[in-house]
């Protein structure tokens, strides 16, 4: 990773760990269980997706942008704890780690998801940043990572488990359950720069490309790694519609590669500064 991509990434991750909740009760691990998650790592590919818009811009912004970021991490983290709980993929391991229905309980890993995907908002309301920005900020986290987003394509995923979806179907799905949250990342960090509404839109219009890349390469993660390697279960997804499924390891492959074309010929629309940075971050993560 480029030596300023890295060291941005490093300033976050302090700012985040300084900042996860701390309640005081007499709850015996309610505050370790917040926090498990966050202390396992994770790639943290959302938050620097908003961080390297913002820097690209405005890097003077980036201690403000710093509360969005986090934000966005913590109703991802939500969203990965709720995806392991037994109603949904039983899954033991994340990051590496016993998750937390593993470690603690369901009503505790329940309860810790809840808490993360209200806390995002009071991270981007307590922001050092204009009422109005903050207002839009709120808005398109709460749209992409909501009903008309993140939790359409889960419901989506489970309710067609063992049900074989069409291409289309299947993009649809992932759109909607991965790539709105990238894509609202990288149109979040435009927001707080205040960027034109064009600008927003082709940056959230990319983030649905790079969010679809993401996706297709956890399923080839998923069918070819061993869970040592990827950190988590894998090789269990038989039902599941994914595209390895779907197309096969050698046709996601293709899928890939179409969409990293895609994205390359659509990052040449914006401005060096922020397109070598993001070609960057697909290099490192996607390819």
């Amino acid at each position: 990773m480029q030596t300023e991509s890295k060291r941005l990434l490093e300033d976050f991750e302090e700012f985040l760990h300084k900042n996860l909740p701390q309640i005081d009760s007499f709850h015996p691990h309610y505050n370790k269980a917040l926090s498990d998650m966050f202390h396992a790592g994770g790639k943290r590919f959302r938050p620097q997706l908003l961080l390297e818009v913002v820097s690209a811009y405005e890097p003077l912004l980036i201690p403000a942008a710093f509360h969005v970021a986090m934000a966005i991490e913590m109703l991802h983290t939500y969203s990965l704890i709720h995806d392991d709980l037994p109603t949904f993929d039983d899954a033991s391991l994340r990051r590496g780690h016993p998750t937390l229905h593993v470690t603690y309980d369901q009503v505790t890993a329940t309860l810790v998801g809840d808490a993360l995907n209200s806390h995002s908002f009071y991270m981007i309301a307590d922001a050092p940043l204009g009422s109005d920005q903050k207002i839009a900020l709120i808005k398109e986290l709460a749209l992409n990572g909501g009903a008309e987003g993140m939790v359409l394509g889960q419901a989506i995923d489970c309710f067609f488990e063992n049900r074989p979806l069409s291409l289309d179907e299947l993009s649809f799905l992932h759109i909607n359950k991965t790539a709105k949250l990238i894509a609202a990342s990288m149109k979040m960090g435009a927001i707080i720069v205040d960027l034109h509404e064009q600008k927003q839109q082709l940056l959230y219009d990319i983030g649905l490309k790079i969010g679809l890349l993401f996706q297709i390469q956890d399923d080839i993660i998923d069918a070819t790694m061993s869970p040592e390697e990827a950190g988590k279960p894998t090789q269990n997804d038989a039902a599941k519609n994914s595209f390895t499924n779907l197309l096969g390891i050698d046709g996601a492959k293709k899928e890939k590669e179409k969409l990293i074309a895609e994205i390359e010929t659509k990052l040449y629309d914006l401005e060096d500064r922020l397109r070598k940075r993001l070609q960057h971050l697909i290099e490192y993560y996607l390819k």
